[in-house]
């Protein structure tokens, strides 16, 4: 069994929503960008020092999670993104995204496998914004639809 190779490629990867009403969604985007976490600090100024600032931690900050992928019609999670902006019906679910790589064996040629090279799990994400791409027609693009969404934090696996 080979060893996936370094660095790995950032196109094969996969999307889960887990929870809410519906249940369990595997599909697929175009691209997952906002897996990115920064420490917010605050700057304490001592009396007597001028020469420089205490900078000090406060929290962690994560910022939103932009899916983006072709339009589909009658998609279980643009209801989901639709419901909770324009219904307010707000059901929070738990994401995970799959960095893939393919497994092969050197013995067996044909069946090759994806599996998992790295994971992070997206906890309680919630639809801030929907928006579909622009219509022109000078240019021969797909309809892209993007899904931003808010969460409280995001954690490696495995």
């Amino acid at each position: 069994m080979k060893t996936p190779t370094y660095p790995p490629v950032s196109f094969f990867f996969e999307v889960i929503f887990q929870g809410g009403k519906l249940g369990e969604v595997k599909t697929g985007f175009q691209s997952v960008t906002g897996l990115s976490v920064d420490m917010q600090t605050e700057t304490l100024k001592e009396g007597g020092e001028n020469r420089f600032e205490h900078t000090l931690p406060v929290r962690s900050k994560y910022t939103p999670l932009v899916l983006k992928r072709g339009l589909v019609k009658d998609s279980k999670l643009s209801k989901w993104c639709m419901d909770a902006i324009v219904n307010f019906d707000i059901q929070p679910m738990n994401i995970v995204v799959h960095l893939l790589y393919l497994k092969r064996s050197d013995t067996q040629k044909p069946p090759e496998k994806s599996e998992p090279l790295m994971t992070w799990k997206v906890i309680n994400a919630w639809p801030k914004k929907w928006s579909v791409s622009e219509f022109n027609a000078e240019q021969n693009a797909i309809a892209i639809e993007s899904m931003e969404l808010n969460y409280s934090y995001f954690e490696p696996m495995k």
